[in-house]
């Protein structure tokens, strides 16, 4: 079922570009490896279980890593009407609800699809956000689950743990073998460097998807509420707060920042940024500006 949530052409074309170059990266490390290993079928068994695991399971095991526990609506009213309301405007499923017990103020969905999805708060996030700004972070979430963005960076992630995955095998294999003959060294220097090249790349791809993927959500949701100002108070906010949080306190979300609303971590200037998962707060503040001018043209009275 199409939902109501309207995309931003412009970061559609560049999420397109980004999967296709990571499509052709994807084919040519397969071909290597089969070439190299001879052996294709251990080749398409392991990436079949992998990519299995991660997109079947991928809610499960997020929940379980960040503490979620699924929330009824007596225990949350508030948090269940909104999405109730945000679900009925996207005309969309409504996803399960989860709350993390933690003082970081963030959010995250996850699952493959909408029909078999998680939106899950921080009670940090709870206590800090008022209505409209918490209904702005919301929407940016059921945006993500309406463009099935869970599943294209689960699948679009999967390169770079067969990439690890192979540099382990090939090192192991040669080990436990005892092989050190010219040809078994000259095997695992090639699938040790391929690996290792390949793993870089998907890894700066993957990090320019999901930095497309956060902007895109951003315009999705402004333009779904109509308060693209509330969305921008709960990133400042939330920014922020994380921000004087101990990293001590971060260090287990922050392997899942490509899922949350903002990332677990400081700002990071410079060339770091190539290597984030989120967008830098001016760049997501200076599009909600624009479409805020943009509403304000074309808004007519009463428009939520």
């Amino acid at each position: 079922m199409q939902s109501r949530f309207r995309s931003d052409r412009r970061l559609t074309a560049r999420m397109g570009v980004t999967l296709f170059l990571l499509g052709l990266l994807y084919v040519a490390f397969m071909a290597a490896l089969i070439v190299l290993l001879k052996s294709w079928i251990l080749v398409v068994v392991i990436a079949a279980v992998l990519l299995g695991c991660q997109y079947w399971f991928s809610d499960r095991i997020a929940l379980f890593a960040m503490h979620g526990r699924v929330v009824e609506r007596e225990e949350y009213p508030e948090l269940h009407g909104v999405i109730d309301r945000l679900c009925a405007v996207a005309d969309m499923p409504k996803p399960v609800v989860a709350v993390s017990q933690m003082e970081m103020p963030n959010a995250f969905a996850t699952g493959r699809n909408p029909n078999n999805a998680v939106i899950c708060v921080t009670t940090g996030l709870l206590r800090r956000l008022d209505r409209s700004e918490l209904e702005g972070v919301l929407a940016h979430e059921l945006s993500h689950v309406a463009h099935k963005d869970v599943a294209v960076i689960t699948v679009a992630s999967f390169l770079g743990v067969i990439a690890g995955l192979m540099v382990r095998f090939a090192f192991y294999s040669s080990m436990f073998r005892g092989r050190k003959d010219q040809n078994t060294l000259a095997v695992f220097a090639a699938v040790l460097g391929i690996s290792a090249a390949v793993y870089a790349l998907s890894f700066l791809l993957i990090r320019a998807l999901s930095r497309y993927r956060e902007l895109a959500a951003d315009r999705s949701a402004a333009l779904l509420t109509g308060r693209p100002s509330a969305l921008a108070s709960a990133l400042t906010k939330v920014t922020g707060d994380i921000a004087r949080i101990p990293s001590k306190d971060l260090r287990t979300a922050q392997a899942f920042n490509a899922f949350y609303f903002t990332p677990a971590l400081g700002s990071e200037p410079g060339l770091a940024r190539l290597f984030s998962t989120h967008p830098p707060l001016e760049q997501r503040l200076d599009q909600l500006g624009r479409i805020s001018a943009e509403l304000g043209e074309a808004a007519t009275p009463g428009k939520a």
